[in-house]
Parts: C-alpha cells; sequence; structure tokens
C-alpha cells in the first residue's frame, strides 16, 4: 500500500481528454431534503411513496473523507458539500473535520436550503472548517417562494439562516436564485435590491434540464443576458474578470458600489471547456458531468479492499478518459443530445 500523501507531493494535476485539471469535487452526502423544489424534486415524482437510498448503501462518512484524500492526491483543491440537503446528514461536522485535515484542499463549501441553519448549527459548521455557504432563495415573496419549495416554507426562515451563517463568522455567502419564466422571473429585480449592500452575492440561474424529473423546457429559459439588461436598467452593472479559470458564474458588479452579483450561463452561455468539477453521489458513484447518465462505482472497489494506489488508480483513469461536454453540445444542436439514457437526477449529486 502506498500513501495518498505521499502521492500528493509526487504527482502532477490529472488531466481529461479536453486538458481539463481536475480541482473541484462536489460531495453529495444524501439524496434526500425537505423541501419539493419544481425544478429538482417535484412532489408528484418524490412524494410519500419514492423510494429514498437505503442509509446502508451510503458512503459512510469515513468512506467520503478517503475518497477525497485521493482526489487531492490527483490535484484537487475545492470540495463542496451538497445533497439532496446536506444538513440533514448526521454528524456532517466531523466529515468536514476530516477533509478541513486533507492535505491540498484548500477550501471547503456547503450548499444548502438554509432551513436547518439554525445560530448553533451555524456555529458549529464554521469551528469544523467551514469555509464557505451558498443558500437557495427563489424569490423573497412568500406566494412565489412556498410554491417553488411546495413544503410551505417561508422565505423569512431562510433569510434568517443567512443572518445565522454571518453571526457565526461567514463572510463569503453566496445566495442562488434559480430563475424559470412564468415562475418566478418577477423575483430578480427585488432579490437584487434586497441583498445590495449586505456583502452576500446573488447568483441567478438559467433553469438547467439536470435529471429528467423536471419537465425541462427550453422557453422556459430566461438567458441571463436579460436579466443583466434587466437589472442593469435599474441599478447600472458593470462586468468583473473572473476571480480564477473555470468560475462558475460570470461576474458583475454594481457600479455604485454597492456590491457584486453572478450568473450561471449553462444554457445561453456554457463553460464545458474550463469545467473541471467531479461529482460524488452519496452511494459513491462518481459522476465526471452534472447532466451525466451513468456513474463509475467507487463503493464497490472501497469496500473490497482497495488500496490506495488502486484507489488512485481508477478516478485518475475515469478523470483521464473524460470527454463530457453537454452544455456544449446542447447549444449546438436543435434540440437536447440524446444518449438513450436517463441522466441522473440533481438530488444524486448536488448542483
Amino acid at each position: 500500500m502506498i500513501l495518498i500523501s505521499e502521492h500528493a507531493s509526487t504527482s502532477k494535476a490529472v488531466q481529461d481528454r479536453l486538458h481539463r485539471p481536475l480541482r473541484d469535487l462536489r460531495i453529495s452526502v444524501t439524496d434526500r431534503c425537505n423541501f419539493r423544489c419544481v425544478y429538482c424534486m417535484p412532489r408528484e415524482i418524490f412524494g410519500p411513496g419514492y423510494a429514498f437510498l437505503p442509509r446502508k448503501d451510503l458512503l459512510t462518512l469515513e468512506e467520503i473523507a478517503r475518497i477525497a484524500q485521493v482526489f487531492a492526491a490527483l490535484g484537487m483543491r475545492k470540495v463542496r458539500i451538497t445533497g439532496g440537503e446536506p444538513l440533514i446528514r448526521r454528524n456532517l461536522e466531523h466529515l468536514i473535520e476530516m477533509i478541513d485535515a486533507t492535505e491540498g484542499v484548500q477550501d471547503i463549501s456547503l450548499t444548502t436550503n438554509g432551513s436547518m441553519l439554525t445560530a448553533d448549527r451555524a456555529v458549529s459548521l464554521k469551528q469544523a472548517g467551514l469555509k464557505r455557504l451558498t443558500i437557495s432563495l427563489d424569490a423573497l415573496d412568500d406566494a412565489t417562494f412556498k410554491s417553488i419549495n411546495d413544503v410551505d416554507y417561508p422565505a423569512s426562515r431562510v433569510l434568517d439562516g443567512i443572518d445565522n451563517a454571518r453571526a457565526a463568522g461567514f463572510s463569503d455567502i453566496k445566495v442562488n436564485a434559480v430563475v424559470r419564466r412564468g415562475l418566478n422571473e418577477h423575483a430578480v429585480l427585488d432579490l437584487a435590491k434586497h441583498f445590495r449592500h449586505s456583502g452576500c452575492i446573488v447568483r441567478f440561474i438559467e433553469y438547467m434540464d439536470v435529471g429528467e424529473t423536471n419537465g425541462w423546457n427550453l422557453d422556459d429559459v430566461i438567458p441571463a443576458a436579460d436579466l443583466v439588461d434587466r437589472i442593469d436598467a435599474l441599478y447600472p452593472l458593470e462586468a468583473v474578470s473572473p476571480n480564477y479559470p473555470g468560475e462558475v458564474a460570470k461576474r458583475w458588479r454594481y457600479r455604485d458600489g454597492a456590491g457584486e452579483i453572478g450568473f450561471i450561463t449553462s444554457v445561453t452561455q456554457s463553460f464545458c471547456g474550463e469545467c473541471s468539477r467531479a461529482r460524488l453521489s452519496a452511494v459513491g458513484e462518481l459522476y465526471t458531468c452534472l447532466f451525466g447518465t451513468q456513474g463509475h462505482d467507487l463503493r464497490s472497489l472501497l469496500r473490497s479492499g482497495a488500496d490506495d494506489a488502486q484507489l488512485l488508480q481508477a478516478v485518475s483513469g475515469i478523470w483521464q478518459k473524460r470527454e463530457d461536454r453537454y452544455s456544449e453540445l446542447r447549444a449546438t444542436a436543435t434540440k437536447v443530445p440524446v444518449t438513450g439514457q436517463a441522466k441522473v437526477e440533481m438530488s444524486h449529486i448536488g448542483g
């Protein structure tokens, strides 16, 4: 057996067939969520009879941490913890502590709907080593927000979670809003106004065809460029350069110094060419694209007693064969690329 840390100090960052490095790992810790958002887990599919993953099938926290060590040895530097709703997972802080102690990992963030982000939980996450938070909030008015989350949850309680995060010392907070035509486009200016001067960065996300259950239609997509124009007309904007190659959101800032906003443009302006993200499902399947149809089983390898060298070889081999560019193909085709296989649901691999 070799030590992963020894490999990390001697290896070069692995690249895929399109010369994209492996820099980011999205880790789903559960497929469960207490919301039933219409663009992610619609109630008619994920209702009372839906069969969620058996708990015995989930990776243990220690197994997740070991996989993260393997990825770090291959060049991964940033981890994002997702779900489902990740705060449902017990002892999540222990996982964060283990990842934070991993050589090479420079950043750990978490995406949440904010409903379980109490003052005490925010403090414990911060103390465990979590660096950044992204909180989903698709509208400020309750009529719209409740129609989206479909569990009668008020926007004010998500705002309470954001306040709790601030009080715990989180200074890098992003607020994600998926924008769907006819559903919440009217909420865009309200969100922009509310978070001006707040230090939080709102990111407007084009409605995407992730999975097979959200009824996606191209006509429901509002191009980010249109949203920029709407906001710019009220609060003048100027473009900002990316913080780093492959950054997901296109950055803009208010000309009056009121802060920054972002736009995630997977549909109208794809960013496949710089995508450095891998995704790990809660049961240990590795996906190399958000729109993937088939994962690679790492859990069986782990539980069969594979040593570090075998794990490194497996993950490296998967990434080196990667050539995903779904959004680019979608943009150049007259219709969504057809693979003959169902795409993995967002609730299984996070956003």
